[in-house]
């Protein structure tokens, strides 16, 4: 099916669509109901899922030095622990939709919580098979909460989808920002224990699980479907659709001009001279200032019928500060994070909103946000090692920085055309 204009399809109370791809039995439909009458309860469990999504990640890139040294890992093998969970957040991404229309979106998510915790701790495990397993585990578990979440936001809160989408990615980010900050105090904390600080945010995954139970139990009527109901054919059009395509490229390279900053950030701030601890506050300040764009470019982004200025002002700021790591890594080094955060927040936050703005309804945000995370992040999984090799070849940062700057106009290019006002 061709894209087509909007329709208000997707906010009919008649049509109670499900993020899972199917249409609700009667039972499932009274679960939804009685789920939406706890709003308190819907709102805690996405905040809390939401801080699970990069915290992981975040806590890793300030000790990727001493976990490299620990284990005698060179430039590129290093890059794969990072690389390593964001190659399997595209490869999750695929199996998502499966096990939510089999499950139900609850239950996997909450599945996803154990699971993240239980990857967080393998990762510490006294063998270098540990942690890339453990960093498998760890992208697999985001993966399904990266997917799930926006169709869930487009089911419950169809009239509210870009706020709510402000609320979980701004959570998401402020995750990324506490673990960033605490991961080197933490470990001096524990006696100079990298395995303590990274294992310590199993606990985080936890307490979000337990908050997640809820939600989980209240909806467990959900998992019935009308067996005589198709699936709308609109919803198999994802991957034959060009606006489709022009959304997934956006989120890939968005997510890989800021899954290289993860990645290596601090390592290119201390081979500038910058202690660890410094260069580690300026990476979670970096992160800190992403929740700026985070929350105000999806509020933005739902007031304006194209979202192309918004493309425009993320693509060049997070140009602008990739430039000024360039020119003046070291004495710059607060200016460029906080440019990099506003550029790499927002670019997070338009991405995901445009999957739900340029779907028609929640079956076809839940197929858009599977496909356009399972391509995105595997492209994004290029990032962090292709930067490392680059720069082990080179003994530079020059070739890596040039490289995310090309990366920046094609964005920019697939952006635009993805910020039209159409649906899918």
């Amino acid at each position: 099916m061709p894209d087509h204009a909007p329709s208000d399809r997707a906010t009919d109370p008649r049509v109670l669509v499900d993020a899972e791809d199917g249409l609700p039995t009667r039972a499932g439909t009274a679960a939804r109901r009685a789920l939406l009458a706890h709003p308190v309860v819907l709102l805690v469990g996405v905040v809390l899922a939401s801080v699970n999504m990069r915290a992981a990640l975040a806590s890793m890139s300030p000790l990727v030095s001493e976990v490299s040294t620990h284990f005698g890992l060179s430039s590129t093998a290093s890059s794969l622990v990072t690389s390593v969970p964001v190659l399997f957040l595209g490869l999750g991404a695929a199996i998502a939709p499966g096990l939510a229309r089999r499950f139900g979106a609850e239950l996997v998510l909450f599945c996803a919580l154990l699971l993240l915790g239980v990857g967080i701790l393998v990762r510490v495990l006294p063998s270098v098979g540990a942690l890339y397993g453990g960093s498998l585990l760890v992208g697999t578990a985001i993966a399904l909460l990266n997917v799930l979440m926006p169709g869930l936001i487009k089911r419950d809160f169809p009239d509210r989808a870009a706020a709510m989408t402000s609320v979980y990615t701004g959570a998401m980010i402020a995750g990324a920002t506490v673990a960033a900050a605490a991961s080197v105090p933490l470990e001096k904390a524990l006696g100079g224990s990298w395995q303590g600080s990274l294992a310590a945010w199993s606990l985080l995954a936890a307490v979000a699980a337990v908050a997640w139970l809820p939600q989980v139990l209240i909806a467990r009527g959900r998992t019935g479907r009308e067996a005589a109901a198709p699936v709308p054919s609109s919803a198999r059009s994802v991957w034959r659709s060009g606006l489709a395509w022009q959304v997934t490229l956006f989120m890939g390279l968005q997510s890989l001009w800021t899954y290289v900053l993860i990645a290596w950030m601090p390592t290119m701030l201390t081979d500038h001279g910058m202690s660890r601890s410094t260069a580690g506050v300026v990476f979670a300040f970096n992160n800190l200032v992403q929740v700026v764009g985070a929350f105000v470019v999806p509020l933005l982004a739902g007031r304006m019928r194209g979202q192309r200025p918004l493309v425009v002002l993320v693509s060049v700021m997070v140009a602008i500060g990739y430039a000024g790591l360039l020119v003046d890594p070291a004495s710059g080094a607060w200016l460029w994070a906080a440019i990099l955060g506003v550029g790499q927040g927002g670019g997070i936050g338009l991405a995901l909103t445009l999957i739900v703005l340029r779907s028609g309804d929640a079956h076809i945000a839940a197929r858009l946000s599977g496909m356009a995370q399972t391509v995105g992040y595997l492209l994004a999984a290029v990032g962090p090692f292709a930067a490392g090799a680059l720069y082990q070849s080179t003994g530079s940062w020059t070739a890596p920085i040039l490289t995310m700057l090309c990366v920046c106009a094609a964005a920019l290019a697939v952006g635009w055309a993805a910020a039209r006002t159409r649906t899918i």
